[in-house]
């Protein structure tokens, strides 16, 4: 191989390192999914991180502590006990929630 290399073959090294970068950076989201669980009405404003309902993108876009529509992670079999100012257990739920007043 010569010293150097022609546009075209950096354009594909520079891909397939990319590709392979993307691909071992989805691999511990997966790993942590596994004793993780979505948690709706626990997350601070701002801090959810994912699904905040309409108008919102996704992570960070919940408008308001508690939101009924936007989840957070936590350890699987603790959602039902983390405390959540809006659901009308008292605690977060595994499926979003219409919210009542704080």
């Amino acid at each position: 191989m010569s010293e150097t290399s022609s546009p075209q073959a950096t354009a594909a090294a520079l891909a397939l390192a990319l590709g392979a970068a993307l691909s071992l950076a989805h691999a511990p989201a997966h790993a942590q999914s596994a004793d993780k669980e979505k948690c709706f009405g626990v997350a601070l404003k701002g801090k959810n991180d994912c699904a905040a309902g309409p108008g919102t993108t996704c992570a960070g876009t919940s408008v308001r502590d508690y939101q009924g529509n936007a989840w957070k992670y936590v350890a699987k079999g603790t959602c039902e006990k983390t405390e959540s100012k809006t659901s009308d257990t008292g605690y977060g739920q595994l499926k979003e929630f219409k919210e009542k007043k704080a």
